[in-house]
């Protein structure tokens, strides 16, 4: 398994996902203490006897930097940037995803060019590896001098200051600090700056959610196969002679895969009465396909990003120069959120009306999916449920980059809105399940009454197994927990990297 904190190794979503799935420590490897001790010497000799003032080592912040602090104030004006900047609110960022950032951030600074002391790496990887979560909040980052306030949150505790969850429960900041016999950290000139300044909130929660986008698109094409065969679709426009001319990867890989969900089903190949399929059906992989092609340019952006140094400014030893930029701007990522949540509403958009064409009664289909419709409404109101979540969806998915918002008295006067594109990200993944959930349900029961005729080996172990934790509906009941047993079983599946 690769060291994920060894700044010459590369890594991609896989590498990341299966550490965190793992028993593994993290641990700081030689070249990457070497990397960070040379750079912290060269800002306290090399750049200490300059003179030279140079933005968010000597100065004040945001639009303050015309403000020059003197040497003896340098390590307070850190601790203070840090408390200053601790301004989250809303809901508490879940456990999952402050991992990842503390990997993340430690990451970041291990390339040495971001001039902290080898013992702030070390704090950071000490939280990680003994489980203790900063209270770390959604709301405040505007995306741009990277994630403030999420990431100030997160870097408290190491001062004694703020909120850190452990074994369950919050305790102080100082509590835990003591408990760990350990020293509030001194920060440095440049320290708070470089722990607050870059994009580990949005990579984090982009971890979360391409990691799900993942499984939701097979998900997706799986789920719409059952309903291809419910509502007994025809197999053409699967054939991959279609796709061959117009060879949008994400399109043939599509089709090629619900082939293969369908193999040696008796209900595809028997003779159709109608010629043609609505396109929530016949669309499928020109739909889904679509989904998997954004997946795929938005997983690029993402794993540049956890392979970079986004803070500000930075140092090149070598050269012997600090250089101030922008590498803390989350506009990448921003466009990147917002495409991928776009792409993954347009596969709840399309399930949804699958979901509506199984209960309309057609195709020797019963009325809303029940024998005895009238005395039961069957599944007439999941259909409104999923309704509702899609038309939510219609609203997170307003690209969050295309506001901004000008702060700090107009020096930062172009913000990504990358947080806001992150968390919303987060939210409709969670709508998805929900959404697919409500159609595998629905898939299901519709199939049942294609009695006499097989699906495939493949699907009929697949609902063998789901109807196991959701039974046919033969009379009304609450479906509320069907719903609930639905989407906990989606997410209970294991589905090897491989087939993804």
């Amino acid at each position: 398994m690769k060291n994920l904190l060894d700044p010459s190794n590369s890594i991609q979503i896989d590498d990341l996902l299966n550490f965190l799935n793992s028993e593994e420590e993290l641990n700081l490897p030689f070249e990457a203490k070497e990397r960070i001790e040379k750079a912290r010497a060269f800002l306290d000799h090399g750049f200490s006897n300059s003179k030279k003032t140079v933005y968010g080592i000597n100065t004040g912040f945001g639009d303050l930097y015309r403000v020059k602090i003197s040497e003896e104030d340098l390590e307070q004006l850190q601790e203070n940037l840090v408390m200053s900047h601790a301004c989250g609110a809303g809901d508490r960022v879940p456990d999952a995803i402050v991992e990842i950032m503390l990997l993340l951030k430690a990451r970041s600074l291990s390339y040495g060019n971001s001039g902290v002391q080898k013992e702030t790496v070390e704090r950071l990887i000490h939280m990680f590896n003994s489980k203790a979560f900063p209270q770390v909040f959604q709301q405040g980052s505007l995306g741009a001098s990277g994630d403030l306030a999420p990431l100030a949150h997160l870097a408290l505790p190491m001062l004694g200051k703020g909120k850190i969850k452990v074994k369950g429960a919050f305790i102080s900041g100082e509590k835990w600090l003591k408990e760990q016999d350990m020293s509030p950290l001194k920060l440095k000139s440049k320290e708070g700056l470089a722990l607050l300044n870059g994009t580990q909130f949005m990579g984090a929660y982009g971890l979360f959610v391409l990691v799900h986008a993942r499984r939701l698109n097979y998900l997706a094409d799986l789920i719409g196969a059952i309903s291809l065969e419910a509502y007994d679709g025809r197999p053409e426009p699967f054939d991959p002679r279609l796709h061959a001319i117009r060879p949008h990867a994400g399109q043939v890989k599509t089709a090629k895969r619900i082939l293969e969900f369908l193999e040696g089903s008796e209900l595809i190949g028997r003779e159709k009465e109608h010629v043609q399929d609505p396109y929530s059906i016949r669309c499928m992989p020109q739909v889904h396909g679509a989904s998997k092609d954004a997946l795929d340019y938005v997983l690029r952006v993402f794993e540049t990003e956890w392979n970079s140094v986004t803070d500000n400014p930075n140092l090149f030893p070598a050269d012997g120069d600090i250089l101030s930029g922008g590498n803390f701007h989350g506009q990448p990522l921003a466009l990147a959120l917002d495409h991928l949540k776009l792409s993954l509403h347009e596969l709840g958009s399309i399930s949804e009306r699958r979901t509506y064409l199984l209960i309309g009664g057609k195709r020797e289909l019963p009325a809303f999916l029940v024998a005895n419709s009238g005395l039961n409404s069957g599944f007439m109101i999941p259909q409104y449920t999923a309704a509702s979540i899609v038309s939510a969806n219609k609203n997170l998915v307003n690209p969050a980059s295309s506001d901004s918002i000008t702060s700090s008295n107009g020096q930062e006067d172009h913000v990504s809105m990358g947080a806001n594109a992150a968390t919303q990200a987060f939210q409709v993944v969670e709508n998805l399940y929900q959404i697919l959930g409500i159609e595998l349900m629905n898939a299901s029961q519709a199939l049942y009454f294609r009695k006499g005729l097989r699906s495939s080996d493949f699907i009929e172990s697949f609902l063998e197994s789901f109807r196991a934790e959701v039974p046919i509906v033969e009379n009304d009941r609450v479906l509320h927990d069907d719903m609930n047993h639905s989407v906990r079983f989606l997410k209970s599946l294991d589905i090897s990297p491989e087939l993804l």
